[in-house]
C-alpha cells in the first residue's frame, strides 16, 4: 500500500465537516463550518466554485449521477438541491425538525436522501416540484449518523447502536443491532458487508443479508469525534481517520493494521477513497489532503 501525499488544500471555510468525490472521482467537495459548500479539483488543488445558501454548517453533500448537481446537508435543518455550474440553489428542502446530518442520492439521482438528529431518514422527490418529503422512516430512536443508498434499499446506522435496512421495493425493514452508537457507515463495493464505525473505537464488518458480526479492526483514536471509515484496495483493506492526526490502514480478511499514514497533527475525521482509483481524501481541521500513489508528479513521499 505505496500512499503518499500528493496535496494539501487550504479550504478556507473554517472547520471542513466533510469531503466527499463526485461519481467519477474528477472532481471533489468539501462542507464547511462556515456554511458554504466549495468544489475543487483534487489533482490540481483549483477551487471551481463556491456554492452559499445555508445558514448553518454543512455536514454533508453529494454530487448527482451526471454530475450536473448537488445536494448538501445543514445543521440550519434542511437539504439545498444545487446547481453545480451556476452554483445557485435549484430547490432547498425544509421538513427536517433537527439538524440534517447526511445526504446521499439513489443511483439514478431522482431520489435524495438525507439523515437528521431528528432521528428520521426522510427521502425528497428532486426532480418534482414537491417541497415535502414523499417518504419519512422514523423508527430510530436517536440521531441518524449515516446512509448507503442502493438501486432499491436504503441503509441507516444510528447513534442508538442499530443498523436500519428499508427495502423500498418489498415495503421490509431489517434491523440488526450492534448495541453501541455507530458513528458512520459504508458497503463494500461487492455489496455484501457493511463497515460500521462505533463510539467504542472498534469498527465492525457486519454481513449484509445476515447481520452476524464478520471482524473489528481497533488501533485509531477516536475520542468524541465522529471518525469516518472507507474500504479501499477493491475491498481488501479498511481505512480510518484517527484523533491523533493519522489513517490507520487494515486488512480487510486478517483485522491487522497494515499501514498507518501521518497526515498532520489535527484529527483526521473524514475521508472519501476515489471511486475508481486509489487515490484518497482526508479532511483535517481547514484542510483537504490528497494521498495516493506516487505519479510522475512532483509528490512530497512521506515514511
Amino acid at each position: 500500500m505505496d500512499l503518499v501525499a500528493k496535496r494539501s488544500i487550504n479550504c478556507e471555510q473554517g472547520a471542513v465537516r466533510a469531503v466527499r468525490y463526485n461519481v467519477d472521482g474528477s472532481y471533489c467537495l468539501s462542507c464547511g463550518s462556515d456554511k458554504k459548500i466549495k468544489l475543487w479539483n483534487p489533482r490540481t488543488g483549483l477551487l471551481l466554485k463556491t456554492y452559499g445558501g445555508h445558514a448553518d454548517e454543512v455536514m454533508d453533500a453529494a454530487g448527482s449521477c451526471e454530475s450536473s448537481y448537488i445536494v448538501s446537508a445543514s445543521l440550519d435543518k434542511s437539504v439545498i438541491y444545487w446547481d453545480v455550474s451556476t452554483g445557485l440553489p435549484v430547490r432547498r428542502l425544509r421538513g427536517h425538525a433537527g439538524g440534517v446530518t447526511c445526504i446521499r442520492f439513489n443511483e439514478e439521482s431522482s431520489i435524495a436522501v438525507s439523515g437528521s438528529k431528528d432521528n428520521t431518514v426522510a427521502c425528497w422527490d428532486i426532480r418534482t416540484r414537491k417541497l415535502d418529503a414523499v417518504q419519512t422512516m422514523r423508527e430510530a430512536k436517536d440521531c441518524i449518523t449515516a446512509l448507503v443508498v442502493s438501486e432499491h434499499k436504503i441503509i441507516a446506522s444510528s447513534l442508538d447502536g442499530s443498523i436500519r435496512q428499508y427495502d423500498i421495493r418489498a415495503g421490509e425493514l431489517v434491523c440488526d443491532t450492534i448495541g453501541v452508537p455507530i458513528t458512520y457507515l459504508v458497503q463494500t463495493r461487492d455489496g455484501q458487508c457493511l463497515l460500521a464505525a462505533c463510539s467504542d473505537g472498534t469498527i465492525r464488518l457486519i454481513d449484509n443479508d445476515s447481520g452476524e458480526l464478520l471482524s473489528e479492526y481497533k488501533g485509531h483514536r477516536v475520542d468524541d469525534y465522529t471518525i469516518e471509515c472507507g474500504i479501499i484496495s477493491s475491498d481488501t483493506k479498511i481505512i480510518s481517520g484517527s484523533a491523533e492526526g493519522a489513517a490507520i490502514i487494515w486488512d480487510l480478511l486478517e483485522g491487522k493494521e497494515v499501514r498507518r499514514l501521518r497526515i498532520g497533527s489535527e484529527v483526521v475525521h473524514s475521508l472519501a477513497p476515489h471511486p475508481t482509483g486509489s487515490d484518497i481524501l482526508f479532511a483535517r481541521k481547514r484542510h483537504l489532503e490528497v494521498w495516493g500513489k506516487p505519479e510522475e508528479d512532483d509528490v512530497e513521499v512521506i515514511d
